[in-house]
């Protein structure tokens, strides 16, 4: 599980990720495994031409919890 995510500053989902991504808000992007492509191909190219480094989780379920949330999560980004 990514420790890292659960003390970060940090936003949940896509939208925010992408969001954050434009801005050049986001510092790393954890990405689901088993996140939809429709979800997940967006982000890695904002984060391959921003630079911004993916660090893959195994599943959606995992990255929620470390999170927080009740649910699964696509995605999630350490911000500034």
């Amino acid at each position: 599980m990514p420790a890292k995510l659960i003390h970060a500053k940090k936003v949940v989902g896509a939208k925010q990720t992408l969001k954050a991504l434009h801005k050049g808000q986001a510092q790393v992007v954890y990405l689901a495994k088993d996140a939809d492509k429709r979800v997940s191909g967006p982000i890695v190219e904002q984060c391959s031409k921003a630079g911004v480094e993916i660090v893959f989780v195994d599943s959606m379920a995992e990255l929620g919890r470390a999170c927080l949330i009740d649910v699964g999560a696509a995605v999630a980004s350490v911000i500034e």
